[in-house]
């Protein structure tokens, strides 16, 4: 029997040219018994071809079933994606496994016997990674012989003749070091070159096998599992070495030969040396560790001799006993007994513990959360202050996430703000060290323009190509869409040769992993050593570290991830809060913000949600009328309803019209009437659509499993649509009508292409309640929050500056007596308060200069000259700020700043100041600088701070564009000596369309 011991998958990025998952397909078809992924120096890929053999197990088991229902069934029945007709009945096995390439030249592929033999390797891998830059990995042979352990070592490039004299050539003694150190376990590898010399090579090769006392092992050596993808892998060798694919020369592929093959393929091959090919078969027998192996523990965060179980209880009470001051009411006391004992059975408490302590440590330092997700909107997580959705409000059933159908954690997301996330992810690396905690990856697709772009340039293509070429993508299309009609349309020949293939390669390449990514915030927290379960690399910032899975791979082997996310508009509420505290005196948080207020739902109503969280996008705006939100859940359905899925599903139109009383609200059954109630009948979320398939399909866990995950969010594989037949048929099985069937899969497919989850929206509608509630009674503090918290959002500055004006908030500029670093809050000499601007907002102004400014200035600047002495700063610095116009409530005008600002040059001025030169009498005469106009100084304030609050520039065109409209008022507000006509007051209304 033969074993390919030794394949290179696209993991080891632009090398090899075809998925993991091909590998498992295509091993199947061909009848190996066993195959190993072995990347260079990575096991990034092994988990791909790991789910990929489940699901031919689980379709070879549905095979079965229907055989023994109703009969042989005669070929062809394809695997998953099988490009060959031929029948799948054979269940390789996946050896996990590296190809260790050492700094010395040698390479080596490692093949873990046992659990701990993986623990080993994985170490190696993350000792080479956490040494070296991202994506590098410096190993040497001392380290493997320290490590290897327990593996089977298969040695490549061994020379073809033993060295002359001691220490000639550096294989040799390498081979013969690991021989000595690893009895038994050490073989030769022998790959076929394909030049007509193989037989030749394969005899002396099996000669010094024997001076060294090794076995020979036979390999094919595969950089892809099937002919057709040779051109491909040329496409990704010119795109490694940044050249074209005619220029490759010798670094080509010069044949399609370096493919998986069968058995019977690699003994014609290996003619003379069988006993090396069915050798692979004994190296794999001895190989028993296998992925399902891995088991991951939770941290136990017992605490004090209490059980994880009991802590979790005891911390849920008190904190029951917090949020409901007055006693919680029976149905919640009743739910929260209810999901303990389910935590306990499922044994979850230490993953809940372990999300409360992180967010215990961002309570403790003042920084502002939100927990969301299935498991989130539970009471559980209510009385743990994770989430601030109160139970009262959630519709979700625990079950639903918290399963005991589906052997899966809970999922919690937690966000955090945007500008301290950071200290959170320190935490947890100091907490439980980095060989406990580690970032998951992402992993970085070819999609769409980048396709185009790198391949296209690879194959000679021109720039203006290409850029025609990009122009027929959106999002992460493809080229293979685009009609021959459009190809001439912009000015392409489609039957050329060349495009033809560079769009066929363009196809085929998408999906292709480019490179590893960290998560934004995915962490792994195990009990024992993370680097024992999966490598750890260093990520490219500073202070972190990734582990090489993603999160579809740590989902399919059951690892625990815990999203530490980042969200500006917790920095935003957080910063209004401390606001709201200083200049009020009322302290606020999410959970005790005053509920269901008339006064914002009617502010939202009106579409008046600029800088509003979730709804401030113009699509939202235009649906905040017709929606007119009253309630708590509204928002939940206005967070989730303005997305692609319900878009495409075709859910909006129906549910607007139930809703207004324009068309009849129906159900088909009572079972889909208690899944669909609360959304009028139409399927808004992921939940609805799991419980449809479940209730309406018959669908059992593990089906409506699948679909979950097909559905979810940018799924970058997903496809609902081979779901299709088994719903229908369930459907109808069920009694449902074939139309209404197909609308409902028509609905659910919509999600494959962005579904939002009931239990986000939630989380998310708290966050719009709250930043809406800020903006309808504080707006100037709401705006002053907004434009501390930058870059966020959809709207610049100016625009927040303008909106701010129109809800009242007098708004002055910056200025150097009176600024700081952020934006604040100062008292308008009428009982209220102004927005003053801060030098956050002065563009190229650095926060050092600007705190030094703010240190030094005592009782206020004078001049220019005088902030120069006292803060020390450049005349640089000076200019920016006189460009700002930050020295007009000094007397200043703008240009008036810069000549004094522009005259300073340290310890030497220029002579013109020095009262040194002839027929100069000490001292420069006054000099009168003419005023600027309105417009050049709008202008000005743009290019300095992005925002004017002198007048809107399209305001200066009004008579233009609008004969007839002139503002004379507008007109008299020409820019005066010392900087007069600077409106502090709120802007004029003006029409939407400006």
């Amino acid at each position: 029997m033969f074993v390919e011991l030794c394949a290179l998958s696209n993991f080891t990025f632009l090398t090899g040219a075809s998925h993991p998952e091909d590998y498992a397909q295509k091993a199947a078809l061909l009848g190996l018994p066993a195959f190993a992924i072995a990347d260079v120096n990575s096991v990034a890929g092994i988990v791909r071809a790991h789910t990929e053999l489940k699901e031919i197990a689980r379709q070879i088991d549905l095979c079965a079933t229907a055989e023994a229902r109703d009969g042989p069934i005669g070929p062809p029945w394809p695997g998953p994606r099988s490009e060959d007709s031929a029948a799948v009945r054979n269940l390789p096995r996946l050896l996990p496994a590296a190809r260790l390439r050492l700094r010395e030249g040698t390479e080596i592929t490692a093949l873990p016997e046992d659990r701990a033999a993986w623990g080993r390797l994985s170490r190696l891998l993350t000792l080479g990674q956490r040494r070296a830059p991202k994506g590098r990995c410096h190993l040497d042979l001392a380290d493997v012989l320290d490590e290897a352990d327990g593996m089977q070592l298969l040695l490549h490039g061994l020379p073809e003749a033993p060295p002359v004299q001691l220490g000639a050539g550096r294989t040799w003694p390498q081979a013969e070091a690991l021989t000595r150190r690893f009895p038994g376990k050490v073989s030769l590898l022998m790959t076929p070159a394909y030049d007509g010399q193989d037989r030749v090579r394969f005899d002396r090769w099996a000669a010094l096998a024997d001076t060294l006392g090794l076995p020979t092992v036979a390999s094919a050596a595969p950089l892809f599992h099937c002919a057709t993808h040779r051109r491909l892998a040329d496409v990704l060798t010119a795109i490694r070495n940044g050249c074209r694919v005619e220029d490759l020369g010798r670094t080509a592929q010069a044949h399609a030969e370096q493919r998986l093959r069968s058995e019977a393929e690699m003994l014609r091959l290996f003619r003379g040396h069988e006993d090396a090919v069915h050798r692979t078969a004994e190296i794999a027998a001895r190989c028993s560790f296998c992925l399902s192996q891995l088991r991951y523990e939770y941290p136990s965060e017992t605490r004090g001799g209490e059980t994880a179980q009991d802590r979790l209880s005891r911390l849920a009470h008190e904190g029951l006993r917090w949020r409901y001051r007055n006693g919680a009411p029976p149905k919640v006391r009743k739910m929260l007994d209810h999901e303990l004992r389910l935590i306990g059975k499922l044994g979850y408490a230490p993953y809940f513990l372990t999300v409360n302590d992180i967010v215990a440590f961002a309570r403790s330092r003042d920084i502002l959360c939100q927990g969301r997700g299935s498991a989130a909107n539970s009471v559980v997580c209510y009385c743990l202050g994770i989430t601030s959705v109160s139970p009262e409000v959630g519709t979700m059933v625990f079950e639903r996430f918290v399963s005991e159908a589906r052997d899966e954690p809970p999922d919690i997301d937690v966000d955090f703000e945007h500008e301290r996330r950071e200290e959170v992810i320190q935490h947890i690396y100091e907490r439980y060290g980095r060989h406990r905690a580690g970032l998951c990856a992402t992993v970085i697709h070819y999609r769409g323009k980048r396709a185009v772009r790198e391949v296209g340039r690879a194959m000679g293509l021109s720039s203006d190509t290409l850029s025609a070429l990009s122009s027929q993508i959106w999002g992460f299309g493809s080229v293979r869409g685009i009609e021959e009609t459009r190809l001439r349309e912009i000015g392409l020949d489609p039957t050329d040769r060349r495009l033809r293939q560079t769009i066929d390669l363009i196809y085929r390449i998408q999906g292709f992993p480019r490179h590893l990514s960290q998560h934004v915030g995915g962490f792994i927290i195990t009990e024992g050593r993370l680097d024992e379960l999966v490598p750890v690399e260093n990520a490219t910032m500073v202070d972190r570290t990734v582990v090489c899975w993603d999160k579809d791979d740590l989902d399919s082997l059951g690892i625990l991830k815990i999203d530490i996310l980042a969200l500006g508009m917790l920095s935003c509420v957080r910063k209004a809060f401390d606001l709201i505290a200083h200049h009020h005196g009322a302290k606020f948080s999410l959970a005790t913000l005053p509920v269901e207020d008339p006064a914002v739902y009617d502010m939202l109503c009106r579409a008046d949600s600029i800088g509003v969280f979730q709804v401030e996008s113009r699509a939202q705006m235009n649906f905040l009328p017709r929606m007119r939100p009253r309630c708590f859940y509204d928002l939940v359905i206005q967070v989730a309803i303005v997305r692609p899925g319900p878009i495409q599903g075709d859910m909006v139109h129906p549910f607007i019209r139930r809703r207004n009383g324009e068309e009849q609200v129906e159900f088909p059954s009572d079972a889909l009437g208690e899944v669909l109630s609360k959304t009028l009948g139409v399927p808004l979320f992921q939940e609805q659509a799991m419980q449809i398939a479940i209730v309406g399909a018959g669908f059992d866990p593990s089906e409506a499993d699948r679909l979950r995950r097909a559905l979810a969010t940018f799924k970058k594989h997903g496809n609902v649509s081979e779901f299709r037949t088994r719903f229908l048929k369930g459907m109808a099985q069920n009694g449902y009508d074939t139309a209404f069937a197909e609308r409902c899969f028509s609905q659910i497919e919509g999600f494959g292409s962005y579904g939002f989850p009931e239990s986000h929206a939630a989380s998310f509608a708290l966050l719009v309640y709250a930043s809406a509630w800020i903006k309808c009674h504080h707006p100037g503090i709401f705006a002053c929050a907004l434009l501390n918290a930058q870059p966020m959002g959809f709207y610049a500055p100016a625009q927040i500056m303008r909106d701010a004006r129109e809800h009242g908030v007098t708004v002055r500029p910056v200025c150097v007596n009176a600024s700081f670093w952020d934006n604040t809050m100062e008292p308008d000499g009428q009982g209220g308060l102004a927005l003053r601007l801060g030098f956050r907002q002065v563009k190229g102004l650095a926060q050092e200069d600007a705190e030094w400014l703010v240190s030094a200035r005592g009782n206020g600047y004078g001049t220019v000259a005088d902030l120069w002495r006292r803060a020390g700063l450049g005349q640089a610095v000076l200019t920016r700020l006189a460009e700002a116009d930050a020295f007009a409530e000094l007397g200043l005008g703008r240009r008036d700043a810069l000549w004094q600002a522009r005259a300073i040059r340290g310890d030497a001025p220029l002579p013109l100041f020095s009262g040194d030169m002839d027929g100069e009498g000490g001292a420069e005469p006054p000099v009168v600088l003419p005023p600027m106009s309105l417009g050049e100084e709008v202008v000005e304030d743009f290019v300095a701070m992005r925002l004017s609050l002198r007048a809107h520039p399209v305001a200066l065109l009004r008579h233009v564009l609008t004969p007839g409209m002139g503002d004379p008022e507008l007109a008299g507000r020409v820019q005066g000596p010392r900087g007069a006509g600077r409106s502090e007051g709120p802007a004029p209304r003006a029409p939407r369309d400006i």
